[in-house]
């Protein structure tokens, strides 16, 4: 029985590819158009020297089981394709928790009693605090900046530091004098608060496009192997420009009429029942700008602030090793560094990760670079120089998280137009988790 339905959905992304798939599993014919040649939207594979490695990395944790879903349906072993460790996080010389194999919630408790470069008073307070956000149901009576929140309930510098900051920065990709406390503790309810495995971390083995838009893209041939002449297609180097509304309102004798017609470079791309856009928020205006009943959320959108995200790979010689596959620095402009040869097999090969904005993003690529050498080398003993390096800068990579922002529904103005990606209304940061969530999200409004 074929569908009355053909959907087109602008993106390849996380959420994109998340919807195509959930439309696909119902025999619904999917078109996807994505405007560069790889999968992936803001989480993508990059070709370096011969590698595949990413435009920036991405850290997944246990509590992301919509993604682990997702993987495990598109045919993506999470054993094999992600490294499982329990929550790690060390600042050589300076701090280190480890949550044990313990049952929830003694492995938290366990790891807070046991943290490394904490005193006892300091330790406690930590303690209190996740205690207080539990009593409290992880909910505010209003949402605030975190450091406000820390204030309230008199967390010391150093569980700040080297806790709840570092937190929120790898969670929310937000300082946390401006992020929003409230999503901050969404993220502790579900994962530092949650079953043993949820704060689990979850390091992709191989790049990011592998990991699920190109196992997704395959997931849909197949899909379209055993669907006949609904068959899914994706369309790569394809720009979506305009979107126009070509009919009125579904009547009962045209429930499933097309309604929307894409123009691209190359000019008509078909017409479509339903339309997800699965774009970053900041492509809405452009795609919108013919149809006035999005105009509301066009200027919502367009107000969104963002945060990069840079990425330094520097290639040292194979035996350069990290005693853990990811470190933690607070000394200088890196905060997070990963040995990519204990992930994918590219031995020597280490990644330095720079969140949000700030006085780094006036330095050259060549200096940054250099920057970035002399921070690892100063927890690295006898480094080499480097063989080669490159520094990615994703300069929109997530929407700054602010407190209560206003963030836009799955449902537009327009019946049978829809919105995905990480930056919609919901309980996440800009994650994948989020892009997964909204992807299936979109795709469950259409039956």
């Amino acid at each position: 029985m074929h569908s009355p339905h053909h959907v087109a959905i602008i993106g390849g992304g996380y959420a994109g590819m998340a919807a195509a798939v959930e439309l696909a599993t119902r025999r619904i014919p999917v078109s996807v158009f994505e405007a560069s040649r790889t999968l992936g939207g803001r989480a993508r594979v990059v070709n370096l020297h011969g590698r595949k490695l990413d435009n920036g990395q991405h850290i997944l944790i246990g509590a992301y089981q919509e993604t682990l879903r997702l993987l495990q349906q598109v045919g993506i072993a999470a054993d094999t394709h992600l490294l499982r460790l329990p929550l790690h996080l060390e600042f050589p010389d300076e701090f280190c928790i480890h949550a044990p194999r313990l049952p929830a919630p003694w492995h938290m408790a366990a790891a807070l009693l046991g943290a490394q470069g904490l005193g006892w008073a300091e330790k406690w307070a930590a303690i209190r605090f996740m205690q207080a956000m539990q009593a409290a149901a992880f909910r505010l009576p209003e949402d605030m900046p975190l450091t406000t929140l820390l204030d309230q309930h008199r967390q010391p510098a150093r569980v700040r530091r080297y806790l709840w900051h570092t937190l929120c920065v790898a969670a929310l990709n937000t300082p946390a004098e401006q992020a929003s406390a409230q999503i901050f503790l969404n993220v502790l309810r579900d994962s530092l608060a949650a079953g043993r495995s949820a704060s689990d971390l979850l390091l992709p083995r191989v790049d990011l496009s592998t990991l699920f838009p190109d196992a997704a893209a395959r997931y849909l041939i197949q899909q379209g192997n055993e669907a006949g002449a609904d068959k899914p297609t994706l369309h790569y180097a394809t720009n979506i420009r305009r979107i126009e509304q070509i009919a009125p309102s579904p009547t009962p004798a045209a429930p499933t009429a097309a309604r929307y017609r894409l123009l691209g470079d190359t000019g008509e791309c078909g017409h479509y029942s339903h339309v997800i856009i699965a774009t970053a928020p900041y492509h809405l205006p452009p795609l919108l700008a013919a149809l006035p009943a999005t105009d509301a959320l066009a200027r919502q959108v367009a107000d969104f602030s963002h945060q990069p995200i840079i990425t330094g790979y520097l290639a040292y010689p194979e035996h350069v090793r990290l005693p853990q596959p990811m470190l933690g620095y607070s000394q200088g402009i890196m905060q997070w560094l990963f040995d990519r040869g204990q992930l994918d097999g590219h031995a020597g090969l280490l990644a330095a990760v720079i969140s949000t904005a700030g006085p780094h993003l006036t330095l050259t690529p060549q200096a940054l670079a250099a920057r970035l050498h002399a921070e690892i080398a100063a927890i690295v003993p006898h480094l080499p120089a480097p063989l080669w390096c490159k520094v990615i800068n994703e300069k929109r990579a997530t929407w700054s998280c602010l407190p209560g922002l206003q963030r836009p529904s799955t449902e537009t103005a327009l019946p049978g137009l829809l919105l995905a990606g990480d930056y919609l209304a919901g309980d996440y940061p800009g994650t994948i988790e989020a892009a997964i969530r909204s992807g299936v999200a979109a795709a469950r409004k259409i039956s």
